[in-house]
């Protein structure tokens, strides 16, 4: 029994997703998503207190996929702390990585959309931010630390400033759909970080 409430709301969790990352939160009803998920109606407030606990449950779930994919990236794997930083920053450029395109889009998608329509939404999204800066931060003081990174940065302060710089092109990315904004971020994030810049493919 307890399985099949976890498959169930997994499953309305999972077709949710999807729709929601094409249209958006507001234009997509629950109507829609129960029919493509194939659940009952009234089976979803089984689940689900309100489409404001729906959103809340699944931005929760997109930013505790995205934190497994960035502690992969960051991972201590033998390699300097700069180098995993900036395999975190390459993962944005590559729209083949579909978590994090993924989750990169459901932010920038989310944010102005729905941080002034529901305040639990909000701070789903804040307390994920949050731990992704938390970790980039980290990652950056093991560079000081290894000596793979140089200068007087502070470490959780050049975090935020890195993810605000790339929150900010991928959401100018979808305005112009190209890349320019994403090549620009990169070049000033090696800047920023004193490390060599990328090679012009």
């Amino acid at each position: 029994m307890s399985n099949e409430h976890t498959d169930v709301k997994q499953h309305i969790l999972d077709t949710g997703r999807s729709i929601i990352l094409g249209k958006g939160f507001s234009a997509v009803g629950l109507n829609e998503i129960l029919s493509t998920a194939q659940v009952p109606k009234g089976s979803f407030y089984h689940y689900f207190k309100s489409k404001e606990a729906f959103g809340e449950a699944l931005v929760d779930g997109y930013v505790a996929d995205y934190l497994a994919q960035v502690d992969r990236l960051l991972q201590d794997d033998g390699a300097p702390a700069a180098e995993r930083l900036m395999r975190y920053w390459r993962s944005w450029m590559t729209p083949a990585d579909s978590q994090s395109a993924e989750c990169n889009c459901l932010v920038v998608k989310l944010s102005g959309e729905v941080s002034d329509m529901s305040e639990a939404m909000r701070a789903a999204l804040l307390r994920g931010t949050n731990l992704i800066i938390e970790r980039l931060g980290n990652c950056i003081a093991q560079g000081l630390a290894d000596g793979s990174l140089t200068g007087t940065l502070e470490a959780q302060h050049t975090a935020l400033t890195l993810y605000e710089l790339w929150l900010g092109a991928a959401l100018l990315t979808k305005v112009r759909r190209e890349r320019s904004a994403l090549d620009a971020a990169m070049a000033a994030t090696c800047s920023l970080l004193k490390l060599p810049q990328p090679v012009s493919a």
